[in-house]
């Protein structure tokens, strides 16, 4: 079965989402996304927006707070995009219905670490929540956009599936083959452009703030297809998410507990209620999320502890009903009060630095298709993501995508091949043995967890190499021979950003920013530049 359209968007998070809007100003534009159209990344984003507002901030120093904490690895053009164009485009949710908090009729603006100011607009502590809920009021009433829900990519479409590859540096992307959960089958969707915004990778390690569906589906067919990547070897631990003594691997996240409460004066502490913070930065509990993830994970290994604590017991009670009601709530479920208890807390993945590259406008190495949001690589956030500068990437960078692609359909001959096969599954039967290859998602949690995670060496990451490699090779054959099936696409993809991430690692040869090697403790004297894996030469 196959579906025609102007612009295909791979993703329902704000970067999907706002892109959408703006593109359907000029074209139809088709967004497929793997659950409910809310189900995303931005929807759990407690913090907020890093912007330009307050008279005593400046976008200098907003870049420079960004350079800082990017460790030496940030593209400053990149940088200096979306701190610029930040504030018209928070004025634009606005206008689109996003209710965000106020402090006597102005915006209440946060503060968070590794930032100089107070800078974060927001929404109470589910900012992420509001802005999903006003873009997705407006992408339900534009007749120009088309939602499918419960689809999943399964492949984008080349020139590899017409096997007419006459020039291998200039592939183009014609759309994509895409799963059809609740009627078993795959669409075949034949685009003029395409959009990846499919969120990041949080699932392939143990603990995670991000959802179920976070399996870094778009980085993985991007690279399929012949995508450059860069950068995979940042992983971002969010130092704070709720410690609940889960044992087994599991696919439920983590719950975040917002950096903004340390930007509210939450001190961290270890078990016999003694701050630590300050022994590892000046800034204490106020330093980069990868300072304080390694110096959370430091005093849990030397103590033997399995969590910290995070004292935020000085606000007062109304002050943090008022600022963090949703967080104050969930604690609260389980019989913690934020105003007199400390909360348990410990790092759980995040965030993915690195992604398929792109340029300012978002464009990827394969002509005709465009990256944003958690999947892209922009240069933006270089060895560590500034806090709450991502949904502001997200925002910048589909805006720019949106003028260039208009301007693509009105300059350019974009009409796809007419030859375009439909998906062929001749050959595979049903996975009735589908428990032999499920437990390599445990697998692959447990890996990447035990030797990828916020401390690494290179004995542990050959270990994990040899490992994914085999599990990469087992489900490969089981691939080929056997019906699609969702859980299959994002297993043969968690095994695929794993092994990406590994050899990224065991490429940078020093330790900066999320990437810390006890065999390289010192940043190298030679400055090594980004990461960059090409699909043709690993």
């Amino acid at each position: 079965m196959s579906l025609h359209t102007d612009i295909l968007v791979i993703g329902s998070g704000i970067a999907g989402l706002s892109f959408a809007l703006k593109a359907a100003k000029f074209s139809h534009v088709t967004i497929v996304t793997k659950k409910e159209q809310a189900e995303s990344n931005t929807n759990y984003a407690q913090g907020g927006i890093a912007t330009v507002i307050s008279p005593d901030d400046s976008y200098e120093l907003h870049i420079k707070d960004t350079l800082e904490c990017g460790a030496g690895l940030c593209h400053i053009d990149a940088v200096e995009q979306i701190v610029k164009n930040g504030p018209h485009l928070i004025d634009e949710l606005i206008e689109l219905g996003v209710q965000f908090s106020k402090d006597e009729g102005k915006l209440d603006l946060g503060r968070e670490g590794g930032h100089s100011r107070k800078r974060i607009v927001h929404a109470k502590d589910l900012t992420g929540r509001e802005i999903e809920r006003a873009l997705l009021h407006n992408v339900n009433t534009n007749p120009n956009i088309t939602v499918l829900e419960h689809h999943t990519a399964i492949d984008l479409i080349t020139e590899h599936n017409l096997k007419n590859i006459q020039d291998p540096a200039a592939i183009k992307c014609y759309g994509a083959y895409a799963f059809d959960e609740l009627n078993n089958q795959v669409l075949t969707i034949i685009s003029k452009l395409t959009v990846i915004c499919t969120g990041g990778i949080g699932q392939i390690y143990l603990h995670t703030t991000n959802p179920a569906i976070a399996t870094g589906d778009g980085i993985a067919i991007g690279f399929r297809s012949g995508c450059k990547l860069g950068n995979m070897e940042f992983v971002q631990f969010h130092p704070t998410s709720l410690y609940e003594n889960r044992i087994s691997p599991s696919d439920e996240q983590a719950f975040l507990i917002s950096e903004a409460l340390r930007g509210a004066g939450a001190v961290l502490k270890t078990q016999d209620g003694k701050e630590f913070m300050n022994k590892y930065d000046p800034r204490g509990s106020l330093a980069p999320r990868d300072i304080v993830a390694r110096a959370i994970d430091n005093e849990m290994k030397k103590r033997g502890d399995d969590y910290v604590y995070l004292d935020i017991t000085s606000l007062g009670e109304e002050n943090i009903k008022d600022k963090f009601p949703y967080i104050y709530q969930r604690c609260l479920s389980i019989g913690i009060n934020m105003a007199k208890d400390m909360i348990p807390v410990v790092p759980a993945a995040h965030y993915m630095c690195g992604g398929i590259t792109s340029d300012l406008n978002g464009r990827t190495s394969l002509e005709r298709l465009f990256v944003l949001g958690e999947a892209s690589m922009t240069g933006v956030h270089g060895a560590n993501r500034l806090a709450s500068n991502s949904l502001l990437e997200a925002l910048v960078f589909a805006d720019k995508a949106a003028k260039v692609c208009g301007e693509d359909l009105l300059n350019e001959q974009l009409t796809p091949p007419a030859d375009i096969p439909e998906w062929d599954e001749s050959g595979t039967v049903n996975a009735e043995e589908w428990v032999l290859i499920s437990q390599n998602r445990n697998e692959i949690k447990q890996i990447m967890s035990n030797y990828v995670g916020i401390v690494r060496s290179n004995l542990r990451l050959h270990r994990a190499l040899r490992r994914i490699k085999l599990i990469r090779s087992e489900l490969e054959t089981f691939y080929k021979k056997t019906r699609i099936t969702r859980e299959l696409l994002e297993l043969r993809n968690m095994a695929l950003i794993s092994y990406l991430i590994i050899s990224s690692a065991l490429k940078r040869r020093e330790s900066r920013g999320l990437h810390y090697s006890t065999d390289y403790p010192e940043l190298s004297k030679k400055f090594l530049k980004d990461t960059i894996i090409d699909n043709s030469k690993l």
